[in-house]
């Protein structure tokens, strides 16, 4: 059975961050990345895990369009961070969120922006307590505001 669209996208963007932060730590090739998701990550379980049915081709989006456009995306968020900020005081996973929801935004026009916003706060949640997930409503709705003028 599949989970409704909006669940799959939900998973997707969930396991993209994840993706987008094992890159970060380990320098993962795309490619390798992408394969190994698909393969031990996506809907799967592992061991008492039971991982969600993500739209994948959602998922591969994200990853590969964050992948691609990074140095647009940092120069984007750098000029939304408070004067002194830097992305890499920024905890890691924690720029991950920031990244995915930045390249939804300027590249998924298909993506409502309160949609896009709103499931960005909501993977914060799952690392973070609410002072960071309101941080990152803050980023994504500036982001948001230039990128859909």
């Amino acid at each position: 059975m599949n989970p409704p669209r909006s669940q799959a996208r939900s998973a997707a963007r969930l396991a993209a961050v994840q993706a987008l932060y094992q890159q970060h730590m380990e320098g993962t090739p795309l490619a390798r990345l992408l394969n190994e998701f698909h393969q031990h990550r996506l809907g799967m379980e592992d061991e008492d895990e039971q991982f969600a049915e993500a739209e994948v081709d959602f998922f591969d989006d994200l990853v590969a369009g964050v992948d691609a456009r990074r140095a647009e995306i940092d120069e984007l968020l750098t000029g939304k961070l408070a004067e002194g900020w830097t992305l890499a005081r920024l905890d890691k996973t924690m720029l991950q969120i920031l990244r995915a929801g930045a390249f939804e935004l300027i590249a998924r026009a298909d993506v409502p922006t309160a949609t896009a916003i709103d499931e960005y706060v909501d993977v914060a949640k799952a690392f973070f307590d609410d002072r960071e997930a309101k941080f990152v409503n803050g980023i994504l709705d500036a982001v948001g505001k230039d990128a859909r003028a």
